[in-house]
């Protein structure tokens, strides 16, 4: 499985660099951009279309003609079009989700921003969530928030940033009170 996971993002990094020098050499990133979040979106939102690109058994051009159809009523742009339907004609349309994020991420670090995923127990409120990215921003400088939630966190939160993570949740001080009374650790 972390084979299959490894060309998954070893494919999905080769054409999002490709697709990212291609918009930078035509002054279109922002473009780009937002046409894949646009299409991350409608991903998000269809499980009709994720079975789409992800099952072996449709055709290369059925997919072809679904992805084109959905970028065609989407509005995306013609570079984006293009490259939706390289994508989908090299039978990788399975790891177009995987591509998205690959480019994003390339975006924020050409712009010096790191981001920071937070796991929290309950749902930050805006107070909350303004107060981190402010506390996130004073540390480490340009910072984008990615907040989960995560129920058996019990209380708390967990920040990740990079190879660093901060582990404040209830799960885990209860995990090392639980060892300091076995004597473990």
């Amino acid at each position: 499985m972390s084979s299959e996971l490894a060309g998954v993002t070893g494919v999905a990094d080769r054409y999002a660099a490709a697709l990212y020098e291609l918009a930078e050499e035509r002054g279109a990133l922002d473009v780009v951009s937002a046409d894949l979040a646009t299409l991350q979106a409608l991903l998000d939102a269809s499980a009709e279309l994720r079975r789409v690109i992800a099952s072996p058994v449709v055709g290369r051009e059925a997919q072809r003609k679904a992805l084109d159809a959905l970028v065609q009523a989407a509005g995306l742009s013609e570079l984006t079009r293009n490259f939706v339907g390289l994508v989908s004609s090299n039978r990788r349309a399975f790891a177009l989700a995987a591509m998205i994020k690959a480019f994003q991420a390339r975006q924020a670090r050409a712009r010096g921003e790191v981001t920071a995923h937070v796991a929290t127990a309950t749902p930050l409120s805006a107070d909350q969530a303004a107060a981190l990215e402010a506390a996130l921003k004073k540390a480490v400088g340009t910072v984008n928030v990615a907040a989960t939630v995560d129920p058996s966190l019990l209380g708390g939160m967990v920040v990740r940033i990079g190879s660093r993570m901060i582990d404040s949740s209830l799960r885990t001080k209860l995990k090392r009170l639980h060892f300091a009374m076995k004597g473990v650790g």
